[in-house]
């Protein structure tokens, strides 16, 4: 039976994180990474950012987890964990044992309920390597969801000079996040990119037929493309979690040291549900910010040297020519105040409840993450 003194369940971020910071403390200690992926871990932002911009993926993409003396058990993916036994066994049926355990296990993008190969549920560096390919070729497109990922693959096939129809059920694009008004600017600026963005529509139904795809949308409306995008969101891949009898709710929950309601198991990344003193409130975060800094502060915590996890993730994207990082609780339901050098192109919005900030969306405006961070749960604005 192979063992490990620490072994991580996923390949992701969160996992390459979580090594460096376990190899930092504990320079001799066996590590293993199973990952259902056949890649070594890898940044994911570049899949849907830098690369469509000409970024070499050997400079932004690979993280060099292999370099750090660790095991990498690649294409393979964990059937069941025995919490008591400190056992896993993977689906060649290999069992493997461990003093500590981390569960990296991330999220698994939303499916239609229509099957069909023609669909890009995009997160993974194969999905980009596939989606790439076909980008070259003078193909139409769709792209289903305006949020996160829609709105950035969108962006990326236009960039390269595709067409692209964008069907965004909500009002505007990022309606989830963004004030009302910035999503309806967004809509407006990306038909002026050239896309052709469908607010308020969403898929009805699919069909295949010569080798197209016809989407017939919720307003009744027939659109013929070649390939199709979803960016619908993910859901936290948390099944192994609940068959080792591991506490789940709204992802696997864990405590100030990342440790599960288990035993030496441990949770980090997207899959994590943790408390955050700033907010003060739970949350589960899936972006590359709370994948690194939870990763490695779990890793740290594997190898005995754990501090509490009190940090406050930020995200950002680029859209087109314009880009944004934020920090907190983004939520457009909060009451919001926009502060524009140029309206919607240069600007700070704060989301507030009862007067404190909750949320900081820098628009355009770079270097004030920090800044952002230290004014949420007050009544404080950035000067």
């Amino acid at each position: 039976m192979t063992s490990y003194r620490y072994l991580i369940i996923g390949g992701g971020m969160t996992a390459d994180a979580a090594a460096r910071a376990i190899r930092e403390t504990d320079a001799t200690g066996s590590i293993g990474i199973i990952s259902s992926d056949p890649h070594p871990p890898y940044n994911r932002p570049p899949l849907s950012k830098g690369l469509w911009k000409g970024d070499d993926p050997d400079k932004t993409v690979w993280r060099g987890t292999d370099k750090i003396n660790v095991e990498l058990r690649l294409g393979r993916r964990v059937t069941a964990i025995n919490a008591k036994q400190k056992t896993v066994t993977d689906d060649r049926g290999n069992v493997i044992s461990y003093d500590k355990l981390l569960l990296a296990t991330g999220g698994t993008p939303r499916r239609l309920p229509m099957q069909t190969g023609q669909v890009i549920y995009y997160r993974t560096f194969d999905d980009y390597v596939r989606l790439r390919a076909l980008a070259n070729e003078k193909l139409r497109f769709a792209v289903l969801g305006g949020g996160f990922i829609g709105s950035e693959v969108g962006a990326a096939l236009r960039l390269v000079g595709r067409d692209v129809t964008l069907l965004v059920p909500e009002d505007g694009i990022g309606a989830r996040v963004f004030p009302a008004d910035l999503s309806k600017f967004l809509v407006d600026y990306y038909r002026e990119q050239g896309v052709d963005v469908r607010t308020g529509e969403g898929l009805a139904d699919m069909r295949q037929s010569a080798g197209k795809v016809s989407l017939r949308t919720t307003h009744g409306k027939e659109l013929p493309v070649d390939v199709v995008v979803a960016g619908l969101g993910i859901q936290p891949n948390v099944e192994l979690a609940e068959q080792a009898g591991v506490r789940v709710e709204n992802g696997i929950v864990v405590d100030e040291l990342l440790r599960t309601s288990t035993p030496d198991v441990f949770a980090a990344g997207d899959v994590a549900n943790f408390f955050n003193p700033a907010l003060g409130t739970r949350m589960r975060v899936e972006h590359e910010d709370n994948a690194n800094a939870m990763g490695a502060a779990a890793g740290r915590s594997m190898a005995g040297a754990g501090t509490p996890y009190t940090h406050l993730p930020f995200f950002y994207s680029d859209l087109f020519a314009l880009g944004y990082e934020a920090v907190g609780e983004l939520d457009p339901r909060l009451e919001t105040e926009s502060h524009w050098k140029e309206p919607f192109r240069e600007g700070v919005v704060y989301y507030l409840k009862d007067g404190q900030v909750r949320g900081v969306l820098l628009w355009n405006t770079w270097g004030q993450v920090d800044n952002a961070r230290a004014i949420i749960g007050t009544t404080g604005r950035l000067e």
